[in-house]
């Protein structure tokens, strides 16, 4: 199973962060193997509309089944359970304590997107 992450940074102990359309890099971590990849999300950092939908195609790309991030708008939200991704919002600080929270059951899934379109 793949989850991801919304970060600025490479590794595990990166930030997690809190935009989901808008974070620079999206880790993907594959509990079966215990390893990750990184997939540039750059191209949505200035975008002037579309990023969250933009991001969740990305995600969807990887074959991630769950995503975990600080904040999911509606039109990223509606992508995400479409592509049958189930969406987790935390304020954990790192990438790591995210996983920790998911691995552990601490996280509860989404129902809806908790923050309106176009939020920074």
């Amino acid at each position: 199973m793949k989850i991801a992450f919304t970060t600025s940074g490479h590794s595990l102990d990166a930030p997690l962060d809190a935009r989901f359309g808008r974070a620079p890099r999206i880790l993907v971590y594959d509990l079966d193997t215990g390893t990750f990849e990184v997939v540039d999300n750059t191209q949505n950092l200035n975008a002037p509309q579309g990023a969250g939908i933009q991001a969740a195609q990305n995600v969807a790309r990887t074959g991630a089944t769950h995503l975990v991030t600080g904040h999911c708008g509606p039109k990223a939200f509606k992508v995400l359970t479409a592509a049958g991704i189930a969406v987790y919002t935390t304020d954990a600080a790192t990438v790591a304590q995210a996983l920790e929270l998911f691995r552990s059951g601490g996280l509860t899934r989404a129902t809806s997107a908790d923050v309106e379109g176009h939020w920074v």
